[in-house]
């Protein structure tokens, strides 16, 4: 068994590279020298050849500096897991496309196969790539419809049917983020956001009215007619349209009464009881890229969370 593969579940394992240029997105010199330590009093594996391998040069890959998400002790698979997110932030691999094979990976990395599968494997379960049978293993995407509008999507009909809702932006404004916002989105006091109001209807009915607070500088061009030119999801139109990957969120929900301009829009009384869904979404690095508001009326629908 190959050193880096004995290595992979050793909690005091490191991986780094001696490249001096270890703060930038550089390719991997052919003299580059990466040290492997096994725990803090073992031997020092030098490999010098297996990062100066065969990569397009049009595509540089990073393979110097590990995610400071993930400590210098984690095990190896979850360091080249890191390194992996980073090429999928850089958008080396896009929505769609499909990565590298396992044996690939491996060459690439300087480690055992069994270490690449394993970072694969751990993409795989936080819903980054998506493995097909006899195809290879792909980036996941938003404009599969199907496969990622329910996991994105709580509200379900009462019938246990699931229905997929029409969405129709009513307009898209631009603001100065207050202090909370900024708190949550990671963004300077007065710093430019873009607010989205939409409604969710269901065979008609409007269901839920969504208030959509997004950092401007990332959705560069987003506008009302461009939204509604565009045939798809709106996490699928912030892909493709914008390269921002809605990867995970959090939600927080609670019940509140509906304002006159809430119930006007989703045609209750004031003061009906509704679910307010407050979300946070994540992409790459745990990087907050969307604040949301989502008010449903939940009189033939409810919230679903499987707990698995």
């Amino acid at each position: 068994m190959d050193r880096c593969a004995g290595a992979a579940d050793n909690p005091g394992f490191s991986w780094r590279s001696g490249h001096p240029d270890s703060g930038h997105h550089h390719g991997a010199h052919p003299g580059v020298e990466t040290t492997i330590h096994a725990g803090p009093h073992s031997d020092v594996t030098t490999i010098r050849p297996a990062l100066a391998i065969h990569h397009p040069p049009s595509r540089p890959v990073t393979v110097t500096t590990i995610a400071t998400a993930v400590p210098s002790f984690a095990p190896l698979y979850l360091q080249i897991k890191a390194l992996l997110e980073e090429r999928l932030d850089a958008r080396e691999w896009r929505p769609g496309e499909a990565i590298p094979s396992e044996i690939e990976l491996a060459r690439r990395f300087g480690v055992s196969q069994g270490t690449a599968r394993k970072a694969v494997n751990a993409l795989a379960a936080d819903n980054l790539v998506v493995r097909r049978q006899g195809k290879g293993t792909f980036v996941a995407t938003h404009t599969e419809e199907r496969a990622s509008l329910f996991r994105f999507l709580r509200i379900r009909h009462n019938s246990g049917k699931d229905i997929a809702p029409t969405s129709r932006l009513l307009d898209v404004r631009r603001a100065k983020a207050p202090v909370d916002v900024a708190r949550v989105l990671a963004l300077k006091v007065g710093e430019p956001v873009l607010i989205l109001r939409r409604v969710l209807e269901y065979d008609g009915a409007p269901i839920v009215l969504d208030e959509i607070t997004l950092p401007a500088a990332l959705f560069r061009g987003l506008t009302k007619a461009r939204y509604d030119a565009y045939r798809g999801s709106m996490y699928a139109f912030f892909e493709s349209q914008f390269g921002v990957r809605m990867l995970k969120a959090q939600e927080k929900i609670r019940a509140v009464p509906a304002d006159a301009a809430t119930a006007s829009v989703l045609g209750v009384a004031p003061e009906t009881p509704l679910l307010a869904v407050d979300r946070i979404t994540l992409t790459y690095g745990d990087r907050p890229v969307e604040m949301r508001r989502g008010l449903c009326a939940t009189s033939t629908f409810h919230y679903l969370n499987e707990l698995l």
